[in-house]
């Protein structure tokens, strides 16, 4: 029996929404089959979430270093889509066994059950998902003239956050749970669950390790949002390099977020109980975690070299847009017409000078 301070597991109903369409349109339109419905998974609407937030915080961050409001929506749908992609593509390659070999028939049939194409069934990774989103955002940096890094450094503390929602994903799958465990806050499973080894009795609580990076992507948010957007100086004094908002510019907060991911990463993935390959006796993502943690560290220490002053801009040489391409018509009036000649100019001049060491990366 389950311990009174638990936690619970949504029940299966919870998995999905269910939209019975055919029954409300097959009275005033009876080719419609009346058992027509769309479902609407609860991972699918906590992943949505996720991306609409990353955007959101992304688009805050990037327009105070000087972009166009919303141009990250531009570089987003690329990273979004080849970031589906890279997960499902990571899925497959580390659990081979899932679609290749004796019981698996065709595993390259995307209308047959059980393709690696059928990511609809479940089966993405994370680190899939950060190499395709990379490469998208890499494509997209190209198409709209911003710098990577810059992106880069807008994106990263959001994807913490989009990261906290889809584990709640994992939560109504009843998925990804950790070893079984006797502390209060053990996570109720329903039995049977695949992932659940033979032997284990009814009454055994799991790690909620959906919880655990919850709280860990959310500190990890916080603690990068003060690192990089707060004063610089307290009590006249200029603190250490490390906690300068100045100095994390040119991707190092994208090296910070990695190493904060990995590191947690790494502990989560030791502990959870579901099947995944193994190199030395130790699962692939976490490999995968202890690789973003060196990656990160590289990426501080390498730009933190080559480049020791300001981002001049978050838009490559020339490819700025124009103030005027934003007016629509010459008799278009705002208050900043009364100004002397000239003033407007200066102040974009000088906001472009001097962005990178007023505005947060």
């Amino acid at each position: 029996m389950a311990a009174p301070v638990s936690i619970p597991s949504p029940p299966p109903d919870w998995k999905q929404i269910h939209i019975p369409i055919g029954e409300w349109l097959h009275g005033i339109m009876p080719f419609v089959p009346e058992d027509w419905a769309i479902r609407i998974t609860t991972y699918a609407l906590v992943i949505i979430v996720g991306i609409f937030a990353a955007v959101v915080i992304a688009n805050r961050r990037l327009t105070r270093r000087g972009a166009e409001p919303w141009v990250i929506v531009d570089v987003g749908i690329w990273a979004v889509v080849l970031g589906i992609i890279g997960a499902r593509l990571y899925h497959v390659a580390t659990h081979l066994g899932d679609y290749f070999g004796p019981g698996h028939d065709n595993p390259w049939n995307p209308f047959q059950p059980g393709s690696i194409w059928a990511i609809w069934e479940g089966g993405g990774a994370i680190f899939g998902s950060l190499i395709g989103g990379a490469i998208g955002v890499l494509i997209g940096c190209r198409i709209t003239g911003l710098r990577f890094w810059s992106v880069a450094d807008a994106i990263a503390p959001g994807l913490l956050i989009a990261q906290a929602c889809g584990r709640f994903g994992n939560y109504f799958n009843q998925e990804l749970f950790g070893l079984p465990t006797d502390l209060p806050w053990g996570l109720e499973i329903d039995r049977p669950n695949p992932a659940i080894p033979v032997g284990i009795p009814e009454d055994v609580l799991f790690h909620p390790t959906f919880l655990y990076e919850i709280i860990w992507n959310v500190a990890g948010f916080v603690l990068i949002i003060l690192l990089t957007e707060k004063i610089v100086r307290v009590a006249g004094r200029r603190l250490p390099t490390l906690v300068r908002k100045d100095f994390w510019q040119w991707g190092k907060v994208l090296g910070l977020y990695l190493i904060w991911y990995g590191v947690g990463r790494s502990w989560f993935e030791s502990i959870r109980l579901d099947p995944s390959d193994t190199f030395f006796g130790i699962r692939s993502n976490v490999w995968a975690a202890l690789g973003a943690v060196v990656l990160g560290i590289i990426i501080i220490a390498v730009q933190s070299r080559r480049h020791l002053g300001v981002e001049p801009d978050v838009y490559q040489p020339g490819r700025r847009p124009e103030p005027s391409a934003a007016v629509d018509s010459e008799d278009t009036y705002s208050d900043s017409d009364d100004d002397e000649p000239g003033d407007g100019a200066a102040e974009l001049t000088e906001a472009a000078a001097t962005s990178g060491s007023t505005r947060s990366s």
